[in-house]
């Protein structure tokens, strides 16, 4: 079974997902709704971390390294004003995006394995990451005319 595989996976990536909140929300502290909403998604992908911990120790987690590889070569820092906070934001993007399509795989896995707790879980954080990426899109929507064209 390759679950313990995918929960390996998804479990690194919400932790470098928490991460990378926790310090795109302190490099941009000046942004008080970057900074304020940052610190919420970071419980939130901690929250989505905890929740797997029953099915790691059910499932018998695999660590792989993709989730860590792609957080080193995505994310390797914060940058600095404007166009920084853009490309930030970008990169944090990037990683949901991962920790999206991961949920949706273990959703799938979890019908797979007749799994209802594990579906109801990989069904309610999927939808708080696909809340995540909204949020994101939002915000680079909303500084990009700034970043882009006036600075």
């Amino acid at each position: 079974m390759q679950l313990a595989h995918y929960l390996g996976l998804l479990l690194q990536a919400e932790h470098s997902l928490s991460d990378a909140f926790q310090e795109v929300g302190r490099a941009h502290a000046a942004e008080a709704d970057v900074y304020f909403i940052c610190q919420k998604l970071v419980r939130q992908c901690d929250e989505h971390a905890e929740s797997l911990r029953p099915f790691v120790q059910r499932y018998s987690e695999q660590a792989p390294d993709e989730p860590e590889r792609l957080h080193s070569e995505l994310f390797q820092g914060s940058r600095s004003g404007g166009l920084g906070l853009l490309r930030d934001l970008q990169d944090l993007y990037l990683m949901t995006a991962e920790c999206d399509i991961c949920w949706v795989m273990m959703g799938q896995a979890a019908q797979g394995a007749r799994d209802s707790e594990l579906y109801e879980v990989a069904t309610r954080c999927g939808v708080e990451t696909s809340t995540q990426a909204a949020w994101l899109r939002t915000r680079m929507k909303q500084a990009a005319p700034q970043a882009l064209v006036v600075s």
